[in-house]
């Protein structure tokens, strides 16, 4: 393969659409006879032009099938002699291979940490979600993981409360391609009432319908890398200019395009939205439907085990059945957080849809009783800010956790559970200490 540096690339790199041209009018000269060898040649320089990028699988085929068919060739023989020509070409690789400038090491060595503060685990919601990752939200079909999320992008956009826990607040961004726009609107309505929300004040929402349009973010060629497709790019021109804290894309089987089974291309898709997530500072969660063994096992796991591999976090959303499996509640469900990089795993929330949103049980509740504690901690710190008063963490009349645990809003929480809510609060960097006037406070970070 030549090879050519970087800086004289644009003017040797051949024009793949030219080279097509090319290649078209080299097999209409074809004599009888060298016809269908013309063919594979043809093919076989073509596809190590595909291999070069800048055209695609579907430009070059229709004149290449049209020409050879004008010269009488059969159209299996035509099919069966592309096919085999562009794998070769393709495998071959590009007829020029660009130089790199030589790359700068990235690798550091663990003493430059020294002295540096540890930065610490964010999150959009604490021990579940995780900023910068991809979670997935796995859901037999019907049992409301979309509107699940859709309730979690509203918590996100208003600042409010998903399941009983704090959020990140920010934008937000839903990306559907099973219910239209229509069936959107009803949902996102029912929880903004169910949530207390003026729907108008929802403009860090947005919400996109792909419902009967082609909602692939990739394209598979074969032998190759998946392709971003336009509408992948499109999302991220709209990641770019509203800067979310989340994004929320429903469902994997509308737009992966490959086999789920094919761990390679799992691996590289969810890659693609990591991307995302890092880059542009989100979490991006991904739903997703079980397989059937996954349903059965109670793992949710979705085809290859490569999709569990490859995210960060995966959450888990089932209906609640005895052991006959006879459910006994319709409107029951459980959430389940099946793994966890970076926090604990096998915790579970009881919810229970209730006027158009789900809500967590009492039991599910009592299950997270420090997660519990902040919640209030937060609203009650918000009830105190409003009236002009303060509380400090540091100790006397006026500690937050002796405070709040004497208020008649505190939910039966104690002054032990309050201090250790304050800590984690603080240690998170959702409320801070200041100083006004000679006075010692708390309050809330804003972001």
């Amino acid at each position: 393969m030549n090879e050519i540096p970087t800086w004289c690339a644009p003017q040797l790199m051949p024009d793949p659409h030219k080279v097509l041209d090319q290649q078209v009018a080299r097999l209409k000269a074809a004599e009888p006879g060298r016809r269908n060898d013309t063919l594979n040649e043809v093919a076989f320089v073509m596809g190590r032009v595909l291999a070069g990028g800048g055209i695609t699988q579907q430009e070059v085929l229709p004149p290449l099938m049209a020409t050879a068919e004008a010269l009488g060739l059969e159209r299996g023989e035509i099919e069966r002699t592309l096919k085999s020509g562009l794998e070769a070409g393709f495998a071959k690789g590009p007829p020029f291979r660009v130089h790199a400038p030589q790359r700068e090491s990235q690798f550091w060595t663990a003493d430059t940490l020294a002295g540096k503060a540890v930065p610490p685990q964010e999150w959009l919601v604490h021990n579940l979600i995780p900023k910068k990752q991809v979670t997935l939200l796995g859901g037999d079909g019907g049992t409301g993981k979309s509107l699940l999320a859709l309730q979690l992008a509203v918590a996100v956009a208003s600042g409010g409360w998903w399941l009983q826990r704090i959020v990140h607040g920010g934008p937000a961004i839903y990306f559907g391609a099973e219910d239209d726009k229509d069936e959107m609107h009803r949902r996102v309505n029912a929880i903004a009432n169910g949530m207390g929300i003026d729907l108008g004040t929802l403009n860090g929402l947005s919400c996109r319908s792909l419902a009967g349009e082609d909602a692939l973010l990739a394209l598979e060629e074969a032998g190759a890398p998946l392709q971003r497709t336009d509408l992948y790019d499109e999302v991220e021109d709209h990641i770019r200019a509203t800067r979310p804290a989340l994004v929320v894309i429903d469902t994997l089987a509308d737009v992966y395009p490959a086999n789920e089974n094919d761990r390679a291309k799992v691996r590289q898709f969810v890659g693609m939205l990591r991307h995302w997530a890092i880059k542009h500072e989100c979490a991006v969660i991904l739903l997703a439907h079980p397989s059937l063994s996954g349903m059965n096992s109670g793992t949710g796991t979705s085809g290859s085990t490569g999709w569990n591999n490859s995210v960060r976090s995966r959450l888990y959303l089932e209906r609640i059945t005895d052991k006959g499996g006879v459910e006994g509640n319709p409107d029951a469900r459980l959430l389940k957080t099946m793994k966890s990089n970076y926090g604990p795993i096998g915790g579970e929330i009881r919810l229970e849809w209730s006027d158009g949103l789900f809500r967590v049980t009492e039991q599910g509740i009592q299950a997270n009783p420090l997660e519990r504690a902040e919640r209030v901690f937060l609203k009650l710190l918000d009830e105190i800010t409003s009236q002009g008063r303060h509380v400090n963490a540091h100790g006397g009349t006026s500690h937050a956790a002796l405070v709040f645990s004497g208020h008649p809003n505190a939910e039966g929480i104690t002054k032990q559970m309050f201090s250790k809510a304050m800590e984690a609060l603080l240690s998170r960097r959702e409320i801070e200490v200041y100083e006004r006037k000679r006075v010692t406070g708390l309050r809330r970070v804003v972001k």
